[in-house]
């Protein structure tokens, strides 16, 4: 379950990073050219969509690389990732990282001995 938590993790985590370079983008180019707003939608909140495209994506990787060893640590960075995602990102491509990230979450959390006799704390 550690193994299936990473590689969701990180598939889910290199999607929200490839959202986040995207939303990150549209954003700047909405700031220094004002003329787009007339044609293309504007965020309701620039700043918290700039934020979450660099602090999502990097939980979510981070989360993935401790989910093996750390589970419970891992499982609950995943887990605030996958809600920063869903939350921030709204709309149909926002569920695909969302998903794995959540569901990688939720692995690493159940997998809940260690493998070896350390405590997650």
């Amino acid at each position: 379950m550690r193994n299936a938590a990473t590689a969701l993790g990180m598939i889910g985590g290199i999607l929200a990073l490839i959202m986040g370079i995207v939303s990150f983008s549209y954003t700047e180019a909405l700031d220094r050219w004002q003329e787009l707003g007339e044609f293309v939608p504007v965020p309701d909140n620039p700043a918290l969509l700039r934020a979450m495209s660099v602090v999502a994506p990097l939980l979510a990787i981070a989360g993935a690389g401790m989910a093996r060893y750390r589970a419970l640590w891992g499982g609950l960075l995943l887990i605030v990732a996958a809600a920063a995602i869903y939350t921030t990102f709204t709309g149909f491509f926002a569920i695909f990282p969302a998903s794995m990230c959540g569901l990688a979450g939720v692995l690493a959390v159940a997998a809940g001995r260690p493998d070896e006799e350390k405590a997650h704390f």
